[in-house]
């Protein structure tokens, strides 16, 4: 990406990229979720497949965000503010996973192997 782009999207040199940061942040606080809680297992494969090499404990933990989450939001209610002040929207979990996952995927295109996995979605 060039630095022209960079530095739009960068919230540290960016005063509306600082706001949408922070007005996601409020938003996830709210409901107690994280940025990478957003990704769609169904979606891609690839998300599918990063979430099934996760840690148990952390799939368990997604999940569970996941669900407060809906019941948060059918009840339109929020967290108590105590509880809102302690998240930590933007500590990823799946993004390193993720980025495992497509880098073996072009590796196994670049070697003419198989794929990783050759099922669909429904």
């Amino acid at each position: 990406m060039s630095t022209f782009l960079q530095s739009l999207i960068d919230p540290k040199k960016n005063f509306l990229a600082r706001m949408h940061m922070n007005a996601v942040s409020t938003r996830l606080r709210r409901y107690g979720l994280r940025y990478d809680d957003l990704f769609d297992q169904y979606e891609t494969m690839d998300i599918k497949e990063a979430l099934n090499r996760l840690p148990r404990e952390v799939v368990d933990a997604r999940n569970q965000r996941l669900k407060r989450a809906m019941d948060l939001s059918m009840k339109h209610e929020y967290l108590p503010e105590d509880l809102q002040a302690v998240q930590t929207p933007f500590r990823g979990y799946l993004k390193e996973m993720l980025a495992l996952v497509e880098r073996e995927k072009k590796e196994r295109e670049a070697l003419g192997a198989l794929p990783l996995y050759q099922r669909t979605l429904p």
